[in-house]
C-alpha cells in the first residue's frame, strides 16, 4: 500500500480516519500540532501518542518536505524558492518584504492552463494540480527555513501574509486549495494564520466563486487587466467564457465581511490598457462594487511583447483613480536582480535540464 502525505488531509478528514479505527478523534489535533506548530519530521517524535498509534501512522503516512532546488535572495530581501516535487516537476514560492510585514506568495498548480498572454507561467503550459500537501508544504517549509528571534512565542511567525498569486489558477484546483486554507487558518492546531491575512487570486473563474465564498472567509483578488471585452479576451482567454459583465455581476454577489473589499488587480501594459479612456471605464464599471485596486506595472521578461508604461503614465493612471475616490496603490515588483517574474525560476531550471 502506498503511503499518503498526511498534509493532504484536513483535520476533520484525519479525525474521521482515526474514528474508523476506533481511535479518539482528538488525537488528530495532537498530530496536527506536531506537524504544523512543532514542525515534526517523523511520527516517532510525537511522544504524547501511544506506540501503537505512532506505528499505525508510520504504516500509512509520510510527512515529506519539499526539495529546495534553488533559492535566490535579492538585495531588497526578496527570497524566491524553486521547489522540486516528488515526480520531478517544479513549483515556486516567493517571500516578499514589505514596509511593516512580509508576504509569502505561493503556487497552486505546476504551470497554468489559463493561457494569459502576458504571463510567463502560461508559456510553459499546464502540467498538473498541486496536492493539498504540496500547497501547504510551501508555507510550512518556508517557515522552517527562516530564523526566529530567540525567545519568540510559539504563535509568532517570520511572515504574516499569504497570497495565492504564484503559479497556477487557485480556483481551478479549488478542493485542494480549500483543504490547504483550512489548515492555514486552523487557529488551534494548524498554521494559525488569520483568514484576513490570506488572499486567493483568480483570473475570473466565475463558476467556482460561490464555492470559495461559501467555504472559506479569506480575501478575494481578481485579475481584471482590461476594461473592454475585446482587449481582455485578447489578453486572457477566460474572458471568452466569462466576459467582464458576467464577472462583475458575480463579484457583486460575492459574500463580504463588514468593511471588506475585493482587490482588483490591474496590470498596466504600455499602449494596451493604460489610457485615460481605460481609467474612465474602470472607474465607471467598478462603481457598484466594494473594491480596492492594485495597479501592477508590467514586469518585463525576455521574449515578451508587452512593455511597462513609464513612471509618469503609471502615476497619472493612479491619480485618476484617486480623484474618483477609489482606494488604489501601485504594487511595485520586488526582486528585480533575481528571477523576478512568476514562473521565471522554473523556466530557467527547465531550460537548464533541456540543455543538459
Amino acid at each position: 500500500m502506498k503511503k499518503r502525505d498526511i498534509k493532504d488531509f484536513s483535520r476533520p478528514e484525519l479525525e474521521a480516519w482515526l474514528k474508523e479505527r476506533k481511535i479518539a478523534p482528538y488525537r488528530a489535533g495532537q498530530i496536527f500540532k506536531w506537524i504544523y506548530i512543532r514542525q515534526a519530521d517523523s511520527f516517532e517524535e510525537m511522544t504524547d501518542l501511544g506506540k501503537e498509534l505512532r506505528a499505525l501512522l508510520v504504516e500509512n503516512y509520510t510527512i515529506p518536505r519539499l526539495e529546495k532546488a534553488n533559492v535566490e535572495i535579492s538585495s531588497d530581501g526578496t527570497r524566491k524558492y524553486l521547489f522540486r516535487l516528488a515526480d520531478g516537476e517544479y513549483t515556486e514560492s516567493v517571500l516578499i518584504p514589505g514596509k511593516d510585514r512580509k508576504t509569502l506568495c505561493i503556487s497552486s498548480q505546476v504551470g497554468c492552463a489559463q493561457g494569459c498572454k502576458f504571463c510567463l507561467t502560461a508559456q510553459g503550459g499546464f502540467k498538473r494540480n498541486l496536492t493539498a500537501g504540496e500547497i501547504i508544504g510551501q508555507v510550512r517549509d518556508v517557515l522552517s527555513d527562516l530564523p526566529m528571534p530567540e525567545g519568540a512565542a510559539e504563535t509568532e511567525k517570520p511572515f504574516q501574509n499569504i497570497v495565492f498569486m504564484g503559479m497556477g489558477e487557485p480556483l481551478a484546483n479549488l478542493p485542494r486549495v480549500l483543504t490547504a486554507l483550512s489548515i492555514l487558518t486552523d487557529g488551534d492546531y494548524g498554521l494559525r494564520f488569520s483568514a484576513r491575512r490570506i488572499t486567493v487570486s483568480t483570473c475570473g473563474l466565475v463558476g467556482r466563486l460561490p464555492d470559495l465564498g461559501a467555504n472559506s472567509p479569506v480575501n478575494l483578488a481578481v485579475s481584471l487587466n482590461a476594461t473592454d471585452n475585446t482587449t481582455r479576451s485578447a489578453l486572457m482567454p477566460v474572458n471568452d467564457t466569462y466576459p467582464i459583465e458576467t464577472l462583475l455581476s458575480a463579484l457583486g454577489e460575492y459574500p463580504l465581511r463588514h468593511r471588506e473589499k475585493i482587490t482588483i488587480e490591474y496590470i498596466l501594459m504600455k499602449g494596451i490598457n493604460d489610457t485615460d479612456e481605460d481609467a474612465a471605464r474602470l472607474i465607471r464599471m467598478l462603481r457598484p462594487l466594494s473594491v480596492k485596486i492594485n495597479l501592477l506595472p508590467f514586469n518585463e521578461h525576455e521574449g515578451s511583447d508587452f512593455k511597462r508604461p513609464d513612471d509618469a503614465a503609471v502615476d497619472h493612471f493612479l491619480q485618476l483613480l484617486h480623484d474618483a475616490g477609489y482606494t488604489a496603490i501601485v504594487r511595485q515588483s520586488k526582486g528585480q536582480d533575481i528571477s523576478a517574474a512568476c514562473g521565471q525560476l522554473r523556466a530557467n531550471q527547465l531550460n537548464k535540464t533541456s540543455d543538459a
